[in-house]
């Protein structure tokens, strides 16, 4: 497991060489092994946990999943690794940015890959992804956690995370500092801040900013490694690339860059709205109140997870009648109200393929944790408001908040999403009564989006600072999304970002929608899932790889188009069928009938 890392610190950041900035000596077979590698208690061990915990939370590792085979490669790749934290101005916390070297790159025909991550996870997340393939292709990324990360503070203990792990006190050290002078209610145990609901900085609006400062700062890094050589945008192929939350980021960046230094963009499944078209925030906070209720609708009996969730059905049916008293869904029954709450769902952009995806948001609470999460961060609400009662800590064996200990503190750099529920941090919400304790909590956070007063206002302009524009220079730009993706649903984020994009004359931008392609590429190494879905990584390599030869002088990317892809189904054994390129079907350079294009103002994409 990477014996030969060593920590150097130098300028501009830490510096340690790797024999394997890949996998940190793990390999495929570490990195699939469900158990964590046993490693020492320092900056060397936390930074392999870190390794494995963000691979396995972002790709299909398994033997039937193709990585390393039909895509990918986890040939060791040795060379440094550079990490600190960049502030920016106007923000109270610093983000934290990485940058990979490997030893094959070629200084006299440089690449840069800038990869911010995708959700709120630290500065290894997106190893799977840009990582991968840029450490592949002889490529530097870098790497930045956008100011959320493993941003999370003990407010017990007053300690914070510092760039490697180690617990640390003060700013400067920590990517995230609360003052210990702000009262915080919540009883003997005050829990946990995270940086992403708590920095004040709404670091989503700047997330664009933060891409091209993390950009900026490789060429430093690159300067530096190579004495006499200047890196700089005429002379450097810089391509910013990302999934999900990570993909906004690398589009916000390339409508902001107004000094040309991106030279091509590939997203996949990107997170970002535009005006007239719900926010993450505004659909993310309807559908925790209705998809539980959504779930009693006989189509979503056989989806993944929906067997786990028949013991809570009691309280679903409370959800249900509970919006029919509220008027929210329609119905004088369960089965119509179930069915207004599943049309409803529809509507906010999610396909009916997509919708096969609820129970396991229900089950992960991924609405109600993104509802939480993005609501603080929106009214950059600190620590100490607990909008509508919430808060986060660990929990005691007696399910009551307990302080975190040093091994909470290394799990949280090591493992953690950024995003409670995760590495034990929970959300602790208001206390409900009833079959439905949920619901009472989930009421208020959609109330305060819609409130009048103050505190709307707030959420409204962090909302109105986060809007994409569409507005693209004449770059290659890749856009790929999974037709059935339940969290980042195609109709309230890539459809309407394409249409306006065309419509403002973007003369290089390609769209591509993946039949059977979902959210999380790491749920396919169980069968239920990997019966349904093609992985969506396969397809963003494959962008990188025509986005790169394109810069080298060859044919533009695949034009925009759906892409035919095939499920593998049950596997015999109830093992999982072997992936294929059958599976995943093909990339036309003539899609014919299922081009995607603008028809007069409407994006036309085929069904």
């Amino acid at each position: 497991m990477d014996p030969k890392t060593t920590d150097t610190p130098q300028p501009p950041g830490q510096e340690l060489r790797s024999e394997d900035l890949l996998t940190a000596g793990l390999g495929l077979a570490g990195l699939a092994d469900p158990k964590a590698p046993v490693v020492t208690a320092d900056a060397a061990g936390r930074r392999v946990l870190a390794y494995h915990a963000n691979w396995r939370g972002i790709a299909d590792l398994s033997a039937a999943g193709g990585f390393g085979t039909l895509y990918g490669s986890f040939a060791p790749v040795p060379g440094i690794e550079v990490k600190t934290w960049i502030g920016e101005v106007g923000l109270t916390q610093p983000h934290g940015v990485m940058v990979h070297v490997p030893d094959s790159f070629d200084p006299t025909r440089p690449c840069l890959v800038v990869a911010p991550v995708s959700g709120s996870r630290g500065i290894y997340g997106a190893l799977a992804t840009a990582g991968a393939w840029a450490l592949a292709n002889r490529c530097a990324v870098v790497y930045t956690d956008k100011g959320a990360g493993t941003g999370f503070f003990d407010l017990d203990g007053m300690v914070g995370i510092g760039i490697d792990g180690a617990p640390v006190r003060t700013i400067g050290e920590a990517g995230f500092v609360v003052d210990a002078a702000m009262p915080v209610a919540g009883g003997p145990v005050r829990g946990i801040a995270i940086k992403h609901a708590h920095s004040k900085d709404h670091a989503e609006a700047h997330w664009g900013r933060m891409t091209l400062s993390a950009a900026r700062f490789a060429l430093l890094v690159l300067e530096q490694r190579y004495p006499g050589r200047r890196f700089r945008a005429d002379n450097t192929r810089v391509i910013a690339a990302s999934i999900s939350n990570g993909g906004g980021a690398v589009l916000r960046a390339l409508e902001e860059d107004r000094a040309g230094l991106i030279d091509a963009v590939v997203a996949a499944a990107p997170q970002l709205s535009v005006e007239g078209v719900p926010s993450l925030l505004d659909y993310a906070t309807r559908a925790a109140l209705l998809a539980p209720c959504a779930q009693l609708v006989p189509e979503l009996a056989n989806a993944p997870l929906a067997p786990l969730l028949l013991t809570r059905r009691a309280e679903f049916e409370a959800r249900c009648r509970t919006l029919a008293q509220t008027g929210m869904v329609e119905g004088t029954d369960l089965p119509m109200q179930a069915r207004s709450a599943y049309a409803q769902l529809r509507a906010l952009g999610l396909p009916e393929a997509a919708l096969m995806g609820n129970a396991t948001n229900v089950a992960a609470d991924l609405w109600r944790a993104v509802a939480v999460t993005y609501t603080q961060a929106y009214a950059r609400a600190g620590a100490d408001e607990q909008l509508c009662g919430f808060r986060f800590a660990m929990l005691g064996p007696d399910g009551q908040p307990r302080a975190a200990s040093a091994a909470d503190h290394a799990a949280w750099f090591a493992s953690s999403s950024g995003i409670a529920p995760t590495a034990g941090v929970q959300i602790i919400g208001p206390p409900g009564e009833g079959p439905d304790p949920h619901y009472a909590g989930l009421r208020c956070l959609r109330e305060a989006y819609l409130d009048g007063g103050a505190l709307g206002q707030r959420i409204r302009l962090g909302e109105r600072e986060l809007r994409a524009s569409a507005s693209l220079p004449t770059r290659p730009v890749v856009i790929i999304h999974g037709r059935e993706d339940a969290l980042i649903p195609v109709g309230a984020s890539s459809r309407p970002y394409v249409e306006r994009a065309l419509r403002l004359g973007a003369a290089q931008l390609h769209y591509w929608e993946i039949e059977h392609a979902q959210h999380f590429d790491a749920f396919l190494m169980q069968p239920a899932y990997a019966a349904r879905h093609v992985p969506l990584l396969p397809y963003f390599q494959q962008a990188l790889d025509q986005v790169l030869a394109h810069l080298d002088g060859g044919p533009a990317p695949a034009p925009s188009q759906v892409v035919r892809s095939r499920r593998r189904g049950d596997a015999a054994d109830g093992g999982i069928v072997p992936l294929t390129r059958v599976h995943l079907g093909e990339l036309r350079a003539d899609p014919g009938a299922d081009a995607i294009a603008l028809d007069g103002e409407r994006l036309r994409v085929p069904l």
